[in-house]
C-alpha cells in the first residue's frame, strides 16, 4: 500500500481522486495548500505526489523546484487542465 499526498484546491477534484485511490487500497492525504503541500512532502512520508500547478500559497511546480532544492527525489506526478509530458506542455484532448 502506498502513501499518496494529492494538492488540490478544488474540493469536489481532490475528493474524487481520493476516493478512486483509497478504493485501491492507498493511503492519501490531501491538501487544498502548496506551501502545505510543500511541508508535507519534504517529510519524505509520501511514495507519489499528486499536486495541481494551480495550488494558492506555491504552485506545484514551485514545490517541485523547492523539493529539488532541497534535494528531494522520487516519483512525481502533476496535474492539471494540461498535462505534463516528458518536461514539455501538452493540451489535454
Amino acid at each position: 500500500m502506498s502513501s499518496i499526498l494529492i494538492a488540490e484546491d478544488h474540493a469536489e477534484i481532490s475528493s474524487f481522486i481520493d476516493k478512486g485511490l483509497r478504493a485501491n487500497g492507498h493511503r492519501t492525504t490531501i491538501t487544498a495548500d502548496g506551501r502545505q503541500a510543500w511541508a508535507l512532502a519534504g517529510t519524505g512520508a509520501f511514495d507519489l505526489l499528486i499536486l495541481d500547478v494551480g495550488l494558492p500559497g506555491l504552485d506545484g511546480f514551485e514545490v517541485l523546484r523547492r523539493l529539488r532544492g532541497d534535494g528531494a527525489n522520487g516519483t512525481r506526478c502533476r496535474r492539471s487542465a494540461e498535462r505534463v509530458c516528458g518536461g514539455r506542455r501538452r493540451r489535454s484532448r
